[in-house]
């Protein structure tokens, strides 16, 4: 297993660093190489995943970690764009969540990637489904050349890589975490890291408060006081 980062918290800016890897390995790599001015070559990357995969994690992250080694970049939410897109050179356009480009934006999306390799720029790009799956959301010729790109899935995390997570957490906040609790964590909880950072801060707090060990009672009064996991 991959070593685990585990500066998760909700409050903390998304970096590359603290992306729990999981499967990824070979998309974070990817993306470590995209952030870097001396790159070789020009690359365009599309990535997709289910609501809560970390897509926009990765894409934030990336588009500062370009910006902090000198590279212009603009990082663009599908809905601000409207029939244009910057030109400046070499630099790095990041834009979540293209299904939800107007048609003035795809049609300036399209024309981005036609002149991309003049300005010598790359795209980075996140959606919620691969490429096939974008129709009938974004004009054909769009599609087909997001299709060309890079295309990664970022990859859920396994039970295996959770669980590690959440006792991680506990024992960082000198918590016993059963596996009682930890299988309804995984079972009744929301799944991505973020959400699993802000249960254990929860369980934290009542465990002081209330001055009882982290035990499955606990977690369902709290819940009953209005937790939402």
């Amino acid at each position: 297993m991959k070593q685990l980062i585990l500066d998760l918290r909700p409050d903390r800016p998304p970096t590359l660093e603290n992306f729990v890897v999981g499967e990824n390995a070979e998309l974070l790599e990817n993306l470590t190489q995209l952030a870097e001015p001396t790159r070789p070559r020009r690359t365009n990357i599309y990535l997709w995943g289910d609501a809560g995969s970390g897509r926009s994690h990765l894409l934030r992250a990336t588009a500062d970690r370009a910006r902090e080694r000198g590279q212009p970049v603009f990082f663009l939410m599908a809905e601000e764009i409207e029939n244009s897109l910057p030109d400046i050179k070499n630099a790095l356009l990041a834009i979540d969540d293209i299904d939800r480009l107007s048609p003035s934006a795809q049609i300036a999306l399209f024309n981005t990637f036609n002149h991309a390799a003049y300005h010598g720029q790359s795209l980075l790009l996140s959606g919620p489904s691969a490429p096939l799956g974008l129709a009938p959301n974004l004009r054909e010729d769009l599609r087909t050349r997001i299709g060309q790109s890079l295309i990664f899935e970022v990859r859920p995390l396994d039970d295996t890589v959770r669980r590690a997570i959440l006792h991680s957490l506990a024992a960082r906040r000198g918590l016993h975490l059963s596996e009682e609790v930890t299988g309804f964590l995984l079972t009744h909880a929301r799944r991505d890291p973020p959400s699993m950072v802000a249960a254990l801060d929860a369980l934290d707090a009542a465990s002081l408060e209330h001055k009882r060990p982290v035990t499955l009672p606990l977690l369902r009064e709290i819940m009953r006081e209005g937790l939402r996991i």
